[in-house]
This record gives C-alpha cells, structure tokens and sequence, in this order.
C-alpha cells in the first residue's frame, strides 16, 4: 500500500472517530435534559451497534466482488447523510434510525480500512500500523466530546460540524485506486459465509475478547457516563473534558503499545493491560467527588485499555490464516458492537437501579471478567495457538 493511500485511510476513520465521540455523549446529555429515563437514553445509544451487528454477516461478498474502495466510500456517504439529517427532526425513534444507519456506514467503512490494512501490512510492522488506525480513530473520538458545549449556542450545531468534516474527509477517498483481497475460494452463499465465521472462530475467537471488551467500555463510557455524571452533579463542560482525557490517554500509548506488542506478543501484553485497565477504573470509583483526580485517574485507564481494539484486531491477523482476515475482521466488528450493544443498555438499567453504586465498578468488573477467561484459555495445550 502506497503512503498516501495508508494516510488517507487513516484520515477518514479520524472523522469517523470524531462523530462517534460526538454523538454519543451528545444525545445522551440532550436527552437527559429532555427527561428521558436512562434506560430508554441507553437504548437509544444501542442503535448504532445495531446497525453493525445487522449489516456484518453482508459484508464480505460485496467487499471479495467490488473490492475495498466501493465499500468505504459508500459507508463513508451514509454516515454523512445521517449526520446531516439529525437536525432535521428532533425525535427519539428518528435518531434511533439515523444512529442505526450511522452503524451501517461506519461498518462498511471500517470493515473496508481494517481489512485492506492488515492485508497489506508485514507481520513485523502490523502493530505499529493498526496502531497508527487506532490512534487516528482515538484522536477523533478524543476531540468529538468536546463539541458537546457548542450545544449551548444551537443544539444542531454539532451535527453540522460533524456532517462537514465528514464530507471533507469522504472527497479524500478518490485520491484512493481500488485494490481487492486474497481470494482462496469464491463466496457463492449465505452458508459458504457461515462456514468461514466458523473456520475464523476456531483461529482466533480469544483475540475477539479485547475487541468486545473495548465496545464495553467505550459505549458505556461516551453513552451512559455522561448520564451518571449529570446526576452526581459533574456539569456537562467537566463531562466532556473527562471522556476526552480517557481519549488523549489511548492516544498516547496507542503506537508505543502497538511496538512494543510487536516485540514481547500480543497476548501478554493485552493480559497486562486489562488486568492494570481494571483496577484503574475501581480506583476512580473512590474518586469521584475531585474532577481532577478523576481526570488524572482516566487518562491513566486511557492509557492502559485505549488501545485493546487495535491489538485485539492485531492478535486477530496474527492467528488468522490471510484468506479469512476479511472474515476475522468482520468478527472483530461484531464483538465490538455485542459490547457496545450491552454496554449503554446494561449502563442505563445500573444507573436506574444501582444509584448508590460508583458507576466505574462495571467496567473495572468487565475488565476483569475478559482478563481472566484469556488467561485461562491460553494457557493450556487445548488452546488454538
């Protein structure tokens, strides 16, 4: 892959970065001050995983037929559309849809960069250049919360923002000349399909594990938090420089950590960080009542669990044969979206139900949950690698 290609890739999952961190916190905050319960708020915030999870078992024909650039500019153009239209109508089933078709065009627009990344990328650079994705995604989603207070001024304000960067980015991916996967056999149905989920699952169902976790975390973090931290009465302008210190916090580590996985193993260094991600985030339980400790506290956990989707998709290619990373990394995306799905939903339904609990105390547990399945089914001869 040409230099050029690789950064405008990149360049275009920033902006889609950017939107996801926006929305998230954004409709949940609007909703929050329209009266909307929790749990309906984190509903809500399921839709785009949803479109994920809908469109995912589709993706990997068109993409083998057409090749990758068709599928991520036509991803790219319904993430832009949806955006525009937000401001249109101010209805809780209406952005449920748009939020729905933003999955839809940001899957095929990440499925279509994912793959063609790692099936390009040398085994000794595949850290390092999933990294580089991952930090771009991350700066984008850094920077999104922080439009949130452009609220204050015209509620559709950031939609527009968001809806303009989008299309600038969206006009970059015709500098790109098509390319197509490895072909070991032709797709002819919906069962041939199934059979390489299957195939694919057997490799590297552990390195989808990080990938679910992160969806976890993120979702509930952008789309649930913000709910919980309104309540204990953190304002929205502290809200939004909290989820981007947990951001700035993955951007940081995401290219060393990419090295030095490159060098030391993937699987031990992802079993590292979400044994220190969790305890990070039961410390910031304690922390709750200083905004700067708990900013501190989770740009450390940024720092630590930011970049466990990159490695996860690194691990991924590094248990796959090449021929089904198009499948492995359709896996990745529904793992991350059955996270983000459970995340806001189960988020809400905390909040409404567990009120004097911290908020942090599921995460750190989720973490901890996927620390110790990995440690033990990897750690015996039976395990697949």
């Amino acid at each position: 892959m040409k230099r050029l290609h690789f950064w405008i890739l990149v360049s275009i999952v920033a902006i889609s970065g950017f939107s996801q961190g926006m929305l998230l916190p954004l409709i949940s905050i609007i909703f929050e001050q329209d009266g909307v319960s929790a749990t309906l708020n984190g509903l809500n915030a399921t839709a785009l995983y949803i479109g994920i999870l809908i469109i995912s078992p589709f993706m990997e024909p068109p993409l083998r037929k057409f090749g990758y650039k068709p599928i991520i500019v036509t991803g790219g153009l319904i993430v832009v559309i949806a955006l525009a239209f937000f401001p249109l109508w101010k209805s809780f089933w209406f952005w449920f849809f748009l939020r729905l078709c933003i999955g839809i065009g940001d899957n095929a627009l990440h499925f279509g960069t994912q793959t063609w990344i790692t099936s390009v990328t040398p085994k000794a650079q595949r850290g390092r250049n999933i990294s580089i994705y991952g930090l771009f995604f991350g700066i984008g989603f850094a920077v999104g919360p922080l439009m949130t207070p452009l609220m204050k001024y015209n509620e559709a304000l950031p939609f527009i923002v968001s809806a303009a960067l989008c299309f600038i980015a969206w006009l970059l991916l015709f500098f790109l000349h098509n390319d197509f996967p490895e072909q070991a056999v032709e797709l002819t149905s919906f069962r041939d399909t199934a059979g390489r989920f299957g195939r694919t699952l057997k490799y590297s169902w552990v390195a989808l594990l990080p990938p679910l976790g992160y969806g976890f975390l993120e979702a509930s973090l952008n789309g649930s938090f913000p709910i919980y931290a309104l309540r204990i009465g953190i304002d929205v302008t502290s809200v939004s420089i909290l989820l981007a210190s947990f951001a700035f916090g993955g951007i940081i580590f995401q290219l060393p950590l990419g090295i030095i996985s490159d060098k030391y193993g993937r699987k031990i260094i992802i079993k590292l960080l979400l044994l220190l991600g969790s305890f990070s985030f039961f410390v910031a339980s304690f922390l709750e009542n200083t905004t700067l400790g708990l900013t501190i506290c989770l740009f450390i956990a940024g720092m630590l669990v930011g970049s466990t989707f990159s490695m996860g998709i690194s691990f991924m290619t590094d248990l796959t044969p090449k021929s089904l990373l198009p499948t492995g990394n359709i896996l990745c995306g529904i793992a991350f979206s059955i996270g983000s799905l459970l995340g806001p939903y189960l988020g809400g339904v905390f909040i409404q139900f567990l009120s004097g609990v911290s908020y942090f105390i599921i995460i750190g547990l989720m973490l901890l949950l996927i620390f110790f399945i990995i440690v033990i089914f990897t750690r015996t001869p039976k395990s697949f690698y």
